[in-house]
């Protein structure tokens, strides 16, 4: 027991948590809207979403959280409806962005999150779902039908870099799907860890050759979906938990390290 509890100490003590984005500082989505341009505060950047008011599109609550995550006090549900098209695009979309200055974007990194649906407000397996990604896509996830490949739906979530499918599973409502991102800005390499329920993290794809780019501030928590003749725009649910991004040694429990978050160095 001794020996455990050092190797978690240390494991924690040597990952340090450049950007928090688990909503624990918030009282409500409407916290989202205290953000604008001229205004950068918080740890999001909220943009990119429908007409409506933000409870349209994002709302927060214990409930839409991994249960398994000790860490998160809440999650976040983010829905596309008939309204969620932004900036005049064909494209729905509810996208979050990390506010930061700090190194998400340099050296060896780890994108945290978990994610969710359930039957209710179901995605479509019959549209392509672009799932927490990049503004270059060289790593996200998907779900449901991709563009041009055959058939017409597709159960699977996938993980993918720079579009290629590199690992799937069906996505089952209600199971808790612990996503982290590794990604070697320095030697553009990128890895995959998961596990489900409240399983610690395991690499599932080995680092792999990827143009890894970002300028800090393009990274989306949230869903873009593909439009496509003859299937209607219906309501949808996603939910995500356990947001973050860490250097050093990978966090594998569920939610991540607690009182380890080093200081923000600002926003811009």
């Amino acid at each position: 027991m001794k020996v455990t509890l050092i190797s978690t100490l240390a494991t924690v003590a040597s990952a340090a948590v450049l950007w928090d984005g688990r909503f624990n500082d918030m009282s409500s989505s409407a916290d989202l809207n205290k953000w604008s341009w001229g205004n950068q505060v918080g740890n999001y950047q909220y943009y990119i979403h429908g007409s409506g008011s933000v409870e349209k599109y994002v709302n927060l609550s214990p409930d839409y959280k991994n249960p398994a995550d000790a860490v998160s006090k809440q999650g976040a549900k983010l829905t596309l409806d008939s309204t969620a098209f932004w900036n005049g695009q064909n494209m729905r979309r509810t996208e979050l962005i990390p506010q930061t200055k700090a190194a998400i974007n340099s050296g060896k990194v780890y994108y945290h999150f978990s994610m969710m649906r359930k039957d209710t407000n179901a995605p479509s397996k019959n549209r392509e779902h672009q799932i927490c990604f990049f503004e270059s896509h060289f790593v996200e996830m998907k779900y449901g039908w991709i563009s041009g490949e055959s058939g017409t739906d597709n159960p699977n979530l996938q993980f993918m870099i720079s579009q290629n499918s590199k690992w799937k599973t069906e996505w089952k409502p209600e199971v808790w799907h612990n996503v982290a991102f590794e990604i070697d800005f320095s030697s553009n390499k990128v890895g995959f860890w998961h596990s489900e329920g409240g399983d610690p993290l395991t690499q599932v794809v080995a680092p792999a050759s990827a143009s890894t780019s970002s300028n800090g501030a393009d990274w989306h928590l949230g869903v873009l979906e593909l439009p496509r003749s003859g299937y209607s725009d219906g309501v949808e649910d996603f939910y995500f938990s356990g947001v973050y991004v860490e250097s050093g040694t990978i966090t594998t429990a569920i939610g991540g390290p607690g009182n380890c978050v080093i200081p923000n160095t600002g926003h811009g």
